[in-house]
């Protein structure tokens, strides 16, 4: 008799470590499922507001994605004109080539001269170019 109670013992112990990680699972299943038949409308908007973030989430994803292709293709072709107007220069010209950074036409100096309408309001550089009572010789 006392064998079957020990028996019975690590019976009923060994159950529960058998079903530990299911049993916890199971019971916070359960749980879950009480409070939000309890509280329907809080899960309700809790569902609402974090299935409309990852709605808007997926759109920008998506968004951002195409914008990235079609970024990708345009590049892809402006490096196929480059390299096509490259070989053609490069054909041409002699072996002197200049690097691309080098190609770029320089900015204006600080030493070349502003027009005078360029400091002008609008207004002022509009009434400059009315027509003034010398200019109105018959034609």
């Amino acid at each position: 008799m006392a064998t079957q109670q020990k028996e019975e013992g690590n019976q009923t112990a060994s159950a529960p470590a058998t079903e530990g990680l299911r049993g916890m699972i199971e019971e916070r299943y359960r749980k879950i499922k009480e409070n939000a038949e309890a509280y329907p409308y809080v899960w309700a908007s809790y569902i609402f507001v974090y299935g409309t973030l990852a709605l808007w989430t997926t759109y920008r994803w998506r968004k951002l994605r195409k914008t990235e292709d079609r970024v990708r293709v345009l590049h892809g072709r402006l490096r196929k004109l480059y390299e096509a107007e490259e070989s053609a220069a490069g054909s041409t010209a002699s072996t002197d080539k200049m690097p691309l950074s080098t190609n770029k036409t320089p900015a204006a100096s600080s030493t070349e001269k502003i027009p005078a309408t360029a400091n002008k309001t609008p207004t002022a550089a509009f009434a400059d170019k009315t027509p003034s009572s010398a200019d109105k010789s018959p034609k």
